[in-house]
């Protein structure tokens, strides 16, 4: 099918929100204590190997009272716990808890499974474009708000 740039843009719109949607609702199956928020910050904290909830805050644009309150519910878990950090005494630095680390590897390994799934029938050069079409297209996005 061929678009025009307008109507490309609209079905790129909407793919990417029914997308988001179903990303929401597969972190929900997956585990249903942990929204979509929580398994993105979990996995954020084991990239970075911690940082501070300030961080987490600025990096996901989000609201400082939306991430301490997903952080309290990810403590009340027992998936992140507060470390003072060791050159400034002042400062408390999350870190994933062996519990957190094992979930948030089991709902990576479901995720993967499932887009592994929806991709079974594409061929190595589709998957390639597709994974440098998102890659460029996030890239584009750094420190953009909009979706």
């Amino acid at each position: 099918m061929t678009y025009s740039r307008a109507e490309a843009l609209t079905v790129i719109q909407r793919e990417m929100t029914a997308f988001a949607r179903r990303a929401r609702a597969s972190a929900a199956r997956t585990h249903p204590e942990l929204s979509l928020v929580s398994f993105t910050l979990l996995a954020h904290l084991e990239d970075r190997q911690g940082c501070r909830a300030t961080d987490l805050a600025a990096h996901y644009l989000l609201d400082k009272s939306t991430v301490s309150r997903q952080v309290a519910g990810l403590e009340r878990l027992g998936y992140v716990e507060r470390r003072t950090d060791p050159v400034d005494h002042r400062i408390q630095v999350l870190h994933l808890t062996p519990e957190g680390a094992e979930v948030l590897a089991q709902a990576a390994a479901s995720r993967r499974r499932a887009f592994a799934a929806r991709v079974e029938d594409w061929d190595e050069a589709d998957l390639e474009r597709f994974a440098e079409y998102l890659l460029r297209y996030n890239a584009a996005a750094t420190g953009d708000d909009t979706p």
